[in-house]
């Protein structure tokens, strides 16, 4: 199993306010590299997307615990089946936001994506303290 976790960013929102932003996919495309990302597609409760030398990522909502966790699992689109958690924890008037990456990829695979998708998760995060900001 491959597990990617983000860097934990801090934002001074609720977690509820996050969750609602985070679980309608349209909004999905405001935390992605714009420069990296073309053919974005969203109905609201799926996206897909292509990523700049990589593949086709299909995206759809998959349940969780409001406020306090969201997951995300691959569509048919998606080159391999994984599942992406966000985690919102709150404390005060500061939510703790990152996400965890899980899916079973052979080796190779994993050395090509495993770098690309940490820096990718990465940027999502430091985009949600921005546009929250």
């Amino acid at each position: 199993m491959t597990h990617i976790e983000s860097k934990h960013v801090e934002i001074a929102r609720p977690a509820e306010e996050l969750y609602t932003f985070i679980q309608d996919m349209d909004n999905f495309q405001q935390l992605l590299p714009q420069d990296r990302i073309t053919d974005w597609q969203s109905d609201g409760t799926s996206c897909s997307f292509k990523v700049q030398g990589a593949a086709t990522i299909g995206l759809m909502v998959d349940g969780g615990t409001p406020p306090d966790h969201l997951r995300f699992k691959a569509t048919e689109r998606s080159p391999f089946p994984f599942t992406l958690d966000v985690h919102l924890k709150q404390d005060g008037q500061v939510t703790t936001a990152w996400q965890e990456f899980n899916a079973d990829l052979n080796p190779f695979i994993r050395m090509m994506v495993e770098k690309p998708l940490k820096n990718l998760f990465d940027h999502i995060a430091d985009r949600m303290v921005t546009i929250h900001s």
